[in-house]
């Protein structure tokens, strides 16, 4: 696991503070983000990612990307989850491991019974840019500006879970009353 980009300490959440962890689910690379929205302002806690090494058997790589998760969902302590939706309309091949990768980060999101929110990449565009076609650069220096950080996240799965946790922050959450 890359070291956590941290920009201020844990701390006990206020009432009308809400943490969202962002994730984009990859088996070589799932890449997180947290960010608090305090009413109108969103600040930037940390981002990083899991990467797992291709030599291993995939299931040792998803115990892996399952117990460092937790281990960051311990650490900073989200009230919510938002992830990318499965996109493979290049590489079908690759849409097995990613979809396994996303099904334990769901997992432990669920053992901990956080609201999960999934978004399309076109849902994550147009919340971070304003336009669906926006391209991969274009989104990942708007999350910078937004979040205002000096250099874009690295590595690229991190600032798309960034994405992803601001796109749930700027989303609307209907309770049934």
């Amino acid at each position: 696991m890359r070291s956590p980009k941290i920009t201020k300490k844990n701390k006990p959440l206020e009432s009308g503070v809400r943490r969202i962890i962002g994730v984009d689910p990859g088996l070589a690379s799932t890449g997180w983000g947290v960010v608090e929205q305090q009413g109108q302002r969103i600040l930037h806690i940390a981002h990083g990612s899991i990467e797992t090494e291709a030599h291993l058997p995939r299931p040792e790589r998803l115990l892996s990307i399952y117990m460092q998760f937790k281990h960051i969902l311990d650490l900073y302590e989200p009230g919510e989850g938002a992830i990318e939706t499965l996109y493979f309309a290049k590489n079908v091949t690759s849409a097995l491991p990613v979809a396994e990768a996303r099904g334990v980060v769901s997992m432990a999101l669920a053992e901990r019974g956080l609201l999960v929110r999934e978004f399309t990449p076109l849902a994550i565009k147009q919340a971070v840019v304003g336009r669906g076609s926006a391209g991969k650069d274009q989104v990942q220096e708007l999350v910078r500006l937004i979040l205002g950080l000096e250099s874009i996240p690295k590595p690229d799965h991190a600032a798309d879970a960034l994405g992803a946790a601001l796109c749930s922050a700027h989303t609307p959450i209907f309770i049934d009353a």
